[in-house]
């Protein structure tokens, strides 16, 4: 039976390498999924690796989108203390989306917590997506025959050519474009800063903020393509 209900995890990583600024999760590719689900009627649980408050990676109050979502009383509550994934249980979510922010190069990848939530929420017919820097969370994701989640499958996620662009190559652990590929992903990117989102099957990935809205709404149809005995 479905629930109704899902799921956005967000990094509680704030150190932006050794360069002494602050990093997190960026709102908008929290915020443009969330505005897609309630407004599908589904209910939406904020998530985070650590708990607590999680810090941010930059919004822009000019988007109505994020604006509508940071001034959601709900949203205000659940930000004022997220529950940690290592608390959250697969069976309350039909959905989970992994947002962005370079935060999570940090956190994301090392979180087993994550991983198995991922993995759950996939091996029990739900629909995994990500956005961004959120397929970080993807990259060590094992189902429970040994496999990778990834391998075999196409995603997009954050390209090289954009952390280059943006000056961060040299600072984050890690290319993500590059490691996808390295777990057997097949990765497409479009052109920086234009909206590309991906679907193969339940795995819905999104290559930067400009993709958030789109992740949202193709994780929507692959909600409305199970069958609803199956979440």
């Amino acid at each position: 039976m479905a629930t109704k209900k899902i799921a956005i995890v967000l990094t509680s990583h704030e150190p932006l390498g050794d360069t002494g600024k602050k990093t997190g999760y960026y709102v908008g590719e929290a915020a443009h999924p969330w505005a897609e689900f309630v407004d599908a009627g589904y209910a939406v649980d904020l998530l985070s690796i650590a708990g607590g408050t999680p810090p941010r990676d930059g919004e822009d109050r000019s988007d109505p989108v994020q604006e509508r979502f940071l001034g959601d009383a709900d949203v205000a509550r659940q930000l004022a203390g997220t529950r940690a994934v290592s608390d959250a249980d697969q069976a309350d979510y039909d959905a989970m989306v992994l947002a962005g922010g370079h935060g999570t190069m940090w956190d994301f990848p090392d979180s087993t917590a994550l991983q198995a939530l991922v993995r759950d929420v996939y091996e029990h017919g739900g629909v995994v997506g990500a956005v961004c820097h959120g397929p970080a969370g993807l990259v060590d994701v094992r189902l429970s025959d040994g496999e990778r989640l990834v391998a075999g499958r196409t995603v997009s996620a954050f390209t090289n050519a954009e952390e280059d662009a943006v000056g961060l190559s040299d600072v984050v652990p890690f290319a993500l474009q590059t490691r996808l590929e390295q777990a057997g992903a097949k990765h497409v990117g479009a052109a920086n800063w234009q909206p590309q989102v991906v679907r193969d099957g339940r795995l819905v990935t999104g290559q930067n903020p400009q993709s958030a809205a789109g992740v949202g709404s193709e994780v929507l149809k692959a909600l409305a393509d199970l069958d609803p005995d199956v979440v």
